[in-house]
Order: C-alpha cells, then structure tokens, then sequence
C-alpha cells in the first residue's frame, strides 16, 4: 500500500519537479572520497542566494521554497565576484562521501576582508554547528587557526551533508570557495607563511636600513621613507588577516575600518615621501597644493570610515586608483624635467602602484582573483623596497660626488687667493690679511673633509697618524714588527726654484705614483708626510724586508729618469730612512718615527739617493 502510494505523483508536484531541474541540477552532491594536493575550487558546486534584506536564518533558507532559489554557475571561476553590496549572501554545499573510510575535509573561504562570516555545518547528531567568525569580529571566534576562515567538514563513510554559509560585508565582497585535504592545507600554510615572513624580513631590513641613515645623515627623507615603510608593512599584515586580536577605539585590527584607514595613512605617507623625494614645491610648483590636499584627504579619511565605511569603500577605492595614476603622473612629469630621483621613483612605485592597481581593481570585479592580484600589493611593495634601496645607494653616492667637486672648488679658491696675495702682497696688506685667515678656514674644512692629499692623490698626513697609531697596537697585540720608512726628494728645493712650482709638483706627483705602485701591499700604507717627504708603513715586516722595500723603490724613482740640472747626479733622486720594531708597551709610536728620521738623515749626510736603517 504504502509503495502504490509513493507513485502516485500529484501533476502539481511533478510540475514543480520539473520547474525546479535546472536549478536542483547544481545540487548534485560533490563527491570528495578522493584525496587531492590541490584546492577545490567550488564556484561551480556550491549554490548562491542573495539575502536583500539580511533577515534570512538558517531555518528559512533550509526549506523547500528557499532550496529552489539557490543559483549554481555554469562556468567555473576562481571566486564569486559580488561586487560593493549592502546584501548578504547565503550559500549551500552538497557534499558526500562515497568511500568506506570516514574522512576530514576543510572549508577554506580564502578572503580574510569578508566582514562577516557564518558557517553551519553538520554535527552528526541531526543539528548543525556554528561558527560566527569574519574580520570585524574577533579572531578567537575562528573554527580553525588560519589568517583566512577555514570550517572542518566530518564526513561519516557512505554518507552526505549539507553545509550553509553567509557572508557579508562593508567593502567589495569577494567569496572564494575551496575545499582542501587537511596535508595540503598545511603544506600551503607553511609556503604562504614563508612568503609572508619574506616580505616582512624585506620590510624590517629596509626600515633599520633607512633608520640607519637617517640617524647618521639628518636627512628628512629618510625618515618619511621608514615611515611610509612601517605603515605599509601594518596594512599589509591587517589586509592578509595577520594582525593581532587586539582592538583600536573599539575596532578590531583585522576590521575593515582599520584596514582601509591603514591603507590612506600608507598614502599620505607615499605623498610626502614622493614629495621630498622628487622636490614637487620647486619642479611642480601648480601641482604641489593638490599633494597636500590629498595628503588631507587620507589623513582625515579614517574619520569618515568609522562612521560610514559601507557607504563609501566604492568611492575610496575609485580615489585609491585615481591616487596611484596621480602619482605616476608626477613621476613621469619629474622625469620630462631631468630630475633623477624620479626615474628611479617610476621604476619602484610604479610596480607598487600597479601592484596596488590590480588590488583595487580585483575589489571592484574588474580583474579576476589569482595570486597576482591576490597579493599584488605585497609583490609591489617587496620590488619596491628592492629598487629603492638601489636608488638610496644612488642618492649616497650623489652626495659623495657633490662632496668631491665641493673640494675641488675649495681647492680652486685656494690656488686662486694664492696668486692673488702674490700679485697684490704690497698694495693690500689688510686684504691679504682678510684673505689669509679666510684661507686658514678653508684649508681647516679640507683637512676634516679628506683623508687624501690634494696634489699626489695618495693618503695624508692625517691619515698616516691615525694608521699609525692603530698598527703600532696591532703590533704589541699580534707580537710582530712594523716598518716604518720616510723619505725625501733630493735637493727639491733647487729643483723648484730652478724649474718651477708646476714642474714642482708634477715630480711630486709621479713621485707619489711611483710609491703607490712599489708598495702594493694591501696591508701596506704610503702617504704624503709633508713638502717634499713621503712615508710608507709596512706591518709584520722586519728590518730586511722593509730594506729591501726602500731599495726597490729607490731604483724606480731612478728609473723615472726625471731631469734634474741642479743634483749632482743629473736626475731627481730620493733619500730613505727606515725603522723597524717591536711593541714592546714601553714606547711611543713616535720612537719608531724617530728612528726613521733619524736614518733619513743619516741617508741624506751619506751622500743621498741611497737607503739607510735605523
């Protein structure tokens, strides 16, 4: 009786069976017995109901009626794009297990922006476990400990479920669904770990980087850079759902309010840094009020998105956008003007920008959802970093050539207030007077400018103390020698009157190449000691070796066969004294120097162009 009952369909209810078949066709269970090391994408086998009026609850979408208005895609996709919407969206998943093992699948909606995120699943009992998680709720609300929501699914042997989700949100809605094993997910776990912790080991290293230079150059860009750096890295953490369950004027730091204000602070912060960095006030003079208008804008915005962020996260992202092309702009505009630094800034914000570009362009529907627009900010950023530090190593080396032309000027300036007090020494005895003293400064400013010797291009006198002073401790540390050798142009001073101060100085100079090309040691230090006098320091090396230094070069400075009229030999020739000691902790370095000088006067008593030992 009751099988003659079963077949007796009502044409009313065989109408409705056959309305309802095309969509009750999508809600074939999604078989799952299979194991696999790739996510599931579920766009295509999970159902969809818009929730207009977000009153639907879980009792009203299970029934009959409701089942029938659940939406299946007929193309696959790697999200459901919902756009900017003030509805909540249900959505159903029919899942079974066709196997003989019970098994463990996990839910993973891979968005950790979703303001609110409810899941219902099965307990096995007849009723259905809850969890009430999203990102403006707190974390511990979670059903497994992931930056995104992930949901267990219990599956007995030979059995089927039906699993509900809703969502909602403040900001553009986008649900990817995947179904995981629980070994693949935590394979993906620990690369996405790896990759965030990247990304965070370049923002750290680039923060104390610039900090760095900051503190040792006082330069004001620097800081904005380490600033901007520090609040790009916080959005980041926030928009990837890593941010502590900690909460900020009563938001969550995972909420979307604090995530789209971390977004305009990172902005303003890109502004002013771009500001200083490409020097808008001076090269863009029309453009630069607007900079700062918006740098007001985004300073002010958190304001407005505590109040109103689902009325206006659309509109922010469209400004967002409009943002980055500004900045382009500016950039391209600082290059058509020579401006170095924004050829440099185009190529490292430009793929921040285009990272951050196709973010906001995934948001609005525009662009499909992959791990390119996913994390595109991240990616952006991470190159960004990278091509700026090449640009910073720019900016430092700029400043060291600007260092080295602003000696040549002094140096220019010297030679010139030189022969103007030769010119002028009777006629302008108070001017010279003036000039001397200002002279005095200038060479004082040369003097902590350089370690190099102006002329002979090789170490100076100042440079020789301080190397001295070190190696004479090094030798009484390590217990071995240091030599010492001074030595001096013979008979320079008739070579000069003779010749002239130009031919003076250019005997200095070859002079000076010839001892930097003998003494190559890399331990080896050679230096202009004064006038006409050069020294050498030769660590580890005792009395033979540095004698046997000395003789070779005085047998090159020979054979540069420099003319030298007024020298009995008829070519320009050196005298060399050396010393060499051990450190004993009872004498100064000075003795060594002593000893030294005390040989090159021996040298030069003895006949000259020869090497005497002290």
């Amino acid at each position: 009786m009751n099988a003659r009952r079963r077949l007796r369909f009502s044409p009313w209810l065989l109408l409705s069976l056959l309305l309802c078949w095309s969509t009750w066709a999508g809600a074939v269970p999604l078989d799952v017995a299979q194991p696999s090391e790739q996510p599931l994408s579920l766009t295509t086998h999970a159902g969809i109901l818009e929730d207009a009026s977000r009153a639907l609850q879980l009792s009203d979408v299970r029934s009959a009626e409701m089942a029938a208005r659940f939406r299946y895609q007929e193309s696959p996709s790697a999200s459901f794009a919902l756009g900017f919407t003030r509805s909540a969206y249900w959505f159903r998943l029919d899942v079974g297990n066709s196997g003989d093992q019970p098994l463990t699948r996990l839910l993973v909606v891979d968005n950790p922006r979703i303001s609110l995120v409810d899941a219902y699943v099965p307990d096995g009992q007849g009723g259905y476990r809850t969890w009430f998680t999203g990102a403006d709720r707190p974390q511990t609300g979670k059903a497994y400990a992931n930056r995104n929501f992930v949901f267990p699914l219990h599956l007995p042997a030979h059995a089927q479920q039906v699993v509900y989700l809703r969502v909602e949100s403040s900001i553009g809605l986008h649900v990817p669904l995947q179904l995981w094993t629980a070994d693949a997910l935590r394979g993906y776990e620990r690369e996405d770990d790896m990759a965030r912790a990247g990304y965070m080991g370049i923002a750290v290293a680039m923060l104390l980087f610039n900090l760095m230079l900051f503190i040792a150059l006082r330069d004001r860009l620097y800081l904005l850079y380490v600033t901007f750096v520090l609040i790009t890295a916080s959005a980041l953490t926030i928009k990837n759902g890593m941010a502590p369950d900690w909460k900020l004027l009563g938001q969550t730091l995972n909420s979307n309010v604090v995530y789209y204000s971390a977004v305009s602070l990172t902005l303003s912060a890109m502004l002013l840094f771009m500001r200083g960095m490409l020097q808008t006030a001076r090269l863009l003079p029309r453009v630069d009020p607007g900079l700062r208008a918006l740098i007001a804008l985004y300073l002010l915005s958190p304001l407005i998105y505590a109040f109103a962020l689902p009325q206006v996260s659309r509109v922010a992202i469209v400004v967002n956008l409009l943002t980055a092309f500004v900045m382009l702009g500016v950039g391209v505009a600082c290059a058509l003007k020579r401006q170095r630094s924004a050829y440099f800034f185009l190529a490292a914000f430009g793929l921040l920008i285009l990272g951050g570009a196709s973010t906001s362009l995934r948001a609005m529907g525009l662009l499909p959802t992959n791990a390119f627009t996913v994390d595109g900010l991240q990616l952006g950023s991470s190159l960004e970093m990278l091509l700026l530090a090449f640009a910073l190593a720019d900016r430092i080396n700029v400043m060291r050539q600007e260092k080295l032309q602003a000696q040549a000027r002094l140096l220019q300036t010297r030679e010139q207030l030189v022969d103007t007090l030769q010119r002028s020494e009777r006629e302008l005895e108070q001017r010279v007077a003036a000039r001397t003293e200002e002279l005095q400064v200038l060479n004082s400013r040369l003097e902590t400018l350089s370690l190099t010797d102006a002329l002979t291009g090789i170490a100076n006198r100042r440079h020789f103390d301080e190397v001295l002073d070190k190696e004479w401790k090094r030798a009484q540390r390590v217990g071995e020698p240091l030599a010492l050798a001074v030595l001096d142009v013979d008979w320079f001073k008739t070579y000069n009157d003779h010749y002239g101060h130009p031919a003076g100085d250019s005997c200095l100079q070859q002079i000076a190449q010839t001892l930097a090309a003998t003494i190559s040691r890399s331990t080896d230090l050679v230096a202009r000691y004064g006038g006409e006098e050069f020294v050498f320091l030769a660590p580890s090396t005792g009395p033979d070796g540095a004698h046997s230094m000395a003789e070779k070069l005085v047998r090159a400075v020979e054979a540069l066969a420099l003319p030298h009229e007024r020298s009995p030999l008829g070519h320009v020739s050196i005298s060399v004294g050396i010393a060499s000691m051990r450190n004993d902790g009872n004498s100064p370095a000075q003795t060594l120097v002593q000893r030294a000088d005390a040989a090159l006067y021996r040298a030069k008593a003895q006949g000259r162009n020869r090497v005497e030992c002290g």
